[in-house]
């Protein structure tokens, strides 16, 4: 069933709504603080957010202003108040976009409340990051709730805590520094430093990204230079288009006496930032990557962050050794062999396949995501195989992956070096199996 989509644009007859001020976040009277579950996918925190009424998933990007609203298409209404159009610069090979502001909006996460948000909505269908993600995303929001709490970020429970910072105490212990940031243009930035080659250590200015899902992004200078052992690959993807870049790893990173050795690394082309006049000093970025090895604390307002080591901290960063690519790319029919039964099974979590049709003679027809080859890396093991941008992936080493999520997936077609990948693919309807050994990339 075709479903349209309406946005219901409102002009509030009260005063203060016009003048485009967006109020602050507030905690229910008494509480010291809120506490939200989050999802980690892909290294990036997706939070439940209600937009005046209207139930949304967004991405918690510490790198974004203004929160943006994108990807609506699931949504059968949403009211939008006090609508403008303006231009907006993002990351990507592309040109500025149009979008529409939109103030006085009523925003609540759990029992936090604002009651007139400024939102940016961006009505491109091509800009969608649930694909790559494998659930609906509808938009990204940081600054103003980094702004107005002191935001504690639990990675291994998944889960935060927004402090009132009038109540936050602080916390110390072995595992825990507290470290100096800056607030830059509604950004935070901490000094750290990196080795590349072994050789010298090299101050770094850093962006703290939680939008990003990768580790270390690094600006080529006069100081600091690729390494020699380095791939071609695509970083991402920003709001103006793709990101490509050179993928490396770099011999440490340092937060004050945290070290992180053979440090995942990106060097982005710089063309990807022309429309950013102003990189405010900093030498790259910090992603999700890097910081789901620490719990997390933001105190924007005391311009503090704390980390404290975690489970993750000493684990090996994860490269796309595979050189594959994934992402949806609709839905599609699976039957398979069951136990006699008759009926109709709905599945009631928020994936892309969502029905289970069970037919009398042992025969379950189920409604699936399908997982396509969205990008695939020149000269990678995957490639030299025979894999190709939009084969319709099936199988990975026999298991059919429409009972896994995208993230495991994309785990199993990289598990570990010298391992052997069998791929089976539908193309142009023909089941070819492909198989292919994961080679280390910098040996």
């Amino acid at each position: 069933m075709l479903r349209k989509f309406y946005i219901l644009f409102a002009v509030l007859l009260i005063c203060f709504s016009f003048s485009g001020i967006a109020q602050s976040y507030q905690l229910p009277a008494g509480k010291k603080f809120h506490k939200v579950k989050f999802q980690l996918i892909n290294n990036l925190m997706i939070i439940p957010i209600e937009v005046n009424g209207t139930e949304l998933s967004f991405v918690l990007d510490s790198g974004v202003g203004t929160p943006i609203l994108f990807n609506l298409s699931d949504q059968d209404s949403i009211q939008l108040n006090n609508v403008t159009e303006i231009i907006i610069n993002g990351l990507g090979e592309g040109d500025p976009i149009n979008a529409l502001k939109s103030t006085g909006n009523f925003v609540k996460l759990g029992n936090v409340k604002n009651v007139s948000q400024n939102i940016y909505v961006v009505m491109d269908a091509g800009i969608n990051f649930s694909p790559s993600l494998g659930i609906p995303v509808h938009g990204i929001i940081g600054y103003d709730l980094f702004r107005d709490f002191v935001v504690d970020i639990n990675y291994i429970n998944q889960s935060i805590k927004f402090y009132d910072p009038k109540e936050y105490k602080y916390k110390t212990s072995k595992n825990t520094r507290v470290v100096d940031m800056s607030i830059i243009r509604k950004k935070a930035y901490l000094d750290a430093s990196v080795m590349i080659n072994d050789t010298e250590e090299l101050p770094v200015k850093m962006l703290m990204d939680t939008g990003s899902s990768d580790a270390v992004w690094l600006f080529e200078d006069e100081r600091i230079q690729l390494p020699e052992k380095y791939y071609t690959d695509f970083l991402g993807k920003g709001l103006a288009g793709n990101i490509y870049g050179k993928r490396t790893k770099i011999h440490h990173l340092k937060i004050s006496d945290f070290i992180l050795s053979d440090a995942k690394a990106a060097f982005p082309d710089m063309e990807t930032f022309t429309t950013i006049k102003d990189f405010g000093g900093r030498n790259g970025s910090l992603g999700g990557e890097v910081l789901k090895r620490f719990n997390v604390v933001f105190d924007y307002a005391n311009e503090k962050i704390i980390l404290k080591k975690n489970s993750n901290f000493g684990k090996l960063f994860q490269y796309n050794i595979s050189g594959i690519d994934l992402q949806h790319a609709g839905i599609r029919y699976v039957s398979e062999r069951i136990a006699d039964s008759n009926g109709v099974v709905y599945n009631n979590e928020k994936t892309y396949g969502d029905v289970q049709i069970i037919l009398q003679g042992a025969t379950r027809l189920s409604l699936v995501p399908e997982i396509i080859v969205s990008g695939i890396r020149q000269g990678s093991p995957a490639h030299s195989a025979g894999l190709r941008e939009g084969d319709v992936i099936l199988a990975v080493n026999g298991k059919p992956i429409h009972r896994y999520k995208l993230q495991e997936i994309m785990q199993m077609i990289n598990n570990k070096k010298d391992k052997k990948v069998k791929v089976l693919v539908e193309r142009y309807n023909n089941d070819l199996l492909f198989s292919f050994i994961l080679k280390p990339l910098f040996e």
